[in-house]
């Protein structure tokens, strides 16, 4: 036969009562007994019916602490578990609220604290609308005066913007699944850049249906954002608190959705009257900078007259110094000429003197030693010349 430890036993008992479907979600009711609170927040208390008490801990993050008091009378949701450590049956409560108040509320009241849990109404996560929306869901009744109220707000101010009307149920026990169905018709249709949930005012029990979970996931999982005006303004349901944009009606919803075409022409006249006016201004500006800038180009201009003045001297100058130094050479020329024609030859032979040279070798004679008799010689006259021979030895004379 097997042998268990405590901690197994209780640790089974924890987990049977864990996976059971009815306590681990349910309602009790009875009265606080032993109501403590610690330092920390979290509260301690039992319930108890006549002869029959339950140990019960909420922790700080649930809903209705304040409710919690020794004799009072209350409701309370959680899960039945096993406190391990001593072994003790209780209840760990997550909402609290005084005895008395109807199932369906209590019920919603739930789905509050579970939906805030989960970061369905974090503000952080709602999304802006666009400016200038060209297609624009709309979820409601096509047969109400919502449908009618919106495409007149939308015609009035923004024309330009087509609404897609996905039709469902506003009210009654099969309203919910209707809503669901228009959202996933929303999120099939291209081009949609926001989506209105709307309904006309009602009573509490009309408007139920935008308080079901169901509803409350499909605004949030909608692909576009939401616009919800449900009721009136003092009417909140929960697919309000779950939509990117809360509106106080439906034609406010719609007005939240499309601009004024008016305030946008009016807008771009002030624009382009700025921009006018801001051109002009820096067109004046940069006409300024353009005369002080003439102005010191003229200041920086050349005196033109005066450089041609002193271009004209410089010529002047430079041709003067040229025929100088042309009669100069020309003097020099003069002078080499003169001394070069008096050593020209053919002046010495005009005035009888000869050149006799070897007629052998071509060599002018200097020497009379540089021939014998008998050579034959050439000789040169300042008119012509003639061959010779020499007679008798050469010598000096």
């Amino acid at each position: 036969m097997a042998v268990y430890t405590v901690s197994q036993v209780t640790r089974y008992i924890k987990e049977s009562l864990e996976r059971d479907a009815l306590l681990a979600d349910l309602w009790v009711s009875g009265e606080v007994s032993n109501y403590t609170r610690s330092s920390a927040g979290h509260s301690y208390f039992s319930l108890k019916e006549a002869n029959t008490v339950l140990r019960c801990v909420m922790f700080r993050g649930g809903s209705g602490h304040e409710h919690l008091a020794s004799g009072a009378a209350v409701s309370c949701h959680g899960r039945i578990s096993v406190y391990e450590v001593r072994g003790d049956l209780q209840c760990i409560v997550d909402l609290a609220r005084p005895e008395g108040m109807g199932e369906r509320y209590l019920e919603l009241e739930r789905l509050l604290v579970q939906l805030e849990a989960e970061g369905l109404f974090e503000p952080s996560r709602k999304r802006p609308l666009p400016v200038f929306p060209q297609r624009l869901g709309v979820i409601t009744s096509p047969t109400g005066a919502v449908w009618h109220d919106i495409q007149t707000v939308v015609e009035r101010r923004y024309p330009l913007t087509e609404l897609v009307l996905a039709p469902c149920l506003v009210q009654g026990d099969t309203a919910a699944p209707t809503i669901i169905e228009a959202f996933e018709a929303i999120n099939a249709e291209p081009g949609i850049d926001a989506v209105i949930l709307a309904r006309g005012g009602g009573s509490v029990e009309d408007l139920w249906p935008f308080n079901e979970e169901p509803v409350a996931r499909a605004v949030y999982a909608s692909r576009p954002p939401v616009i919800s005006a449900v009721g009136h303004e003092t009417n909140t349901t929960v697919a309000d608190m779950v939509a990117d944009v809360r509106a106080p009606t439906p034609s406010a919803a719609a007005e939240l959705a499309v601009p004024d075409s008016r305030v946008l022409a009016a807008r771009i006249a002030q624009n382009s009257q700025a921009l006018y006016q801001g051109v002009q201004q820096e067109l004046a500006l940069r006409a300024d900078d353009v005369r002080d800038c003439l102005a010191v180009i003229e200041r920086r201009v050349p005196d033109i007259a005066s450089r041609r003045q002193q271009v004209d001297d410089l010529l002047a100058g430079l041709v003067l110094r040229l025929e100088n130094s042309l009669a100069l050479h020309r003097q020099r020329v003069t002078g080499h000429d003169q001394r070069l024609g008096a050593l020209d030859p053919s002046d010495v032979l005009r005035r009888g003197y000869a050149v006799v040279s070897r007629e052998d070798t071509g060599e002018t004679l200097l020497d009379a030693g540089q021939v014998s008799a008998g050579d034959a010689v050439q000789v040169w006259l300042h008119r012509g010349g003639f061959a010779a021979r020499v007679e008798g030895d050469g010598g000096t004379n």
